[in-house]
């Protein structure tokens, strides 16, 4: 809608992850580097927490096309509950048949993992949206993690979720649990100096030849936001839709202030559970 009046390639805030467009601030770097190390160094477990929308899932899917040709990757997005369903959930993530008993499915996994093993290849697992785990799952998984071949971890763990996770990974009952992650790291907001680059990074990104939004119209993003990737997303991209409909060659305080109004009286997005205090 707004792309050619702005002469942008492509909408530059959308809220589906995009690899391509992270903004690589100390968090994120932070956040992909511990991701990473848990990759390159077979740690057990690797846990990264953030908020919703804070950019977590475009990690993962950053790491996973970098991901070394010598691992197998298998991603699980829902939260499977008991531990057939879980079993279930993981091979099919492997391309693996996901039929039968318990017995049958355990034997399955360890049968693909120890082949794994055996032709210099090794298995990691992505669980992302890992708060809904309950703790019989996150318990199932501890013992899966058992499946060793001599002194090497053959099934490698990253869990990824919202800070909830943190919570329930600090429960006495999963306290042998916490003890096997070896890399984690919890993605906080945005700082408001960080949310101004991330803006003319997302621009510039996509063709931007000049700043689009003056730096009161960032500042008011950052605290209506929250330092949120998603939240700023969202409202940049209405305030271009704004500016476009109002002919404005630049995106005022003025104008994010319209938006917001607009947001919080019109809309179902949640910007007044993040609006700072005025």
């Amino acid at each position: 809608m707004y792309e050619a009046f702005y002469q942008l390639r492509e909408k530059p805030f959308s809220i589906l992850p995009d690899p391509d467009l992270i903004y690589w601030g100390r968090m994120h770097t932070m956040a992909f580097t511990m991701l990473e190390f848990g990759m390159m160094n077979n740690a057990g477990f690797t846990v990264i927490t953030g908020e919703i929308g804070s950019g977590k899932t475009t990690l993962v899917r950053h790491l996973l096309k970098r991901i070394d040709t010598s691992i197998t990757a298998g991603l699980i997005s829902n939260s499977p509950q008991d531990r057939e369903e879980l079993l279930q959930w993981i091979l099919m993530s492997f391309q693996q048949p996901f039929d039968g008993t318990y017995p049958t499915l355990f034997k399955r996994l360890q049968d693909f993992l120890y082949g794994q093993y055996a032709g210099g290849r090794r298995a990691m697992l992505i669980i992302d949206e890992a708060q809904n785990l309950g703790s019989e799952a996150l318990e199932h998984l501890r013992m899966l993690s058992n499946i060793n071949a001599d002194k090497y971890q053959i099934l490698q763990l990253i869990l990824v979720g919202q800070p909830q996770l943190r919570d329930l990974l600090l429960a006495p009952q999963l306290r042998q649990f916490a003890q096997r992650i070896s890399s984690d790291f919890h993605l906080r907001p945005l700082s408001e100096d960080d949310v101004a680059r991330y803006i003319d990074f997302r621009l510039r990104a996509v063709g931007a030849k000049r700043p689009l939004f003056t730096v009161e119209a960032c500042t008011a993003i950052a605290k209506a936001s929250g330092g949120i990737p998603r939240m700023i997303n969202i409202l940049c991209d209405t305030a271009l839709v704004y500016g476009f409909a109002g002919g404005s060659n630049a995106i005022s305080a003025k104008l994010v202030g319209e938006v917001i109004a607009d947001k919080q009286q019109y809309s179902i997005f949640p910007i007044k559970h993040v609006v700072a205090s005025r």
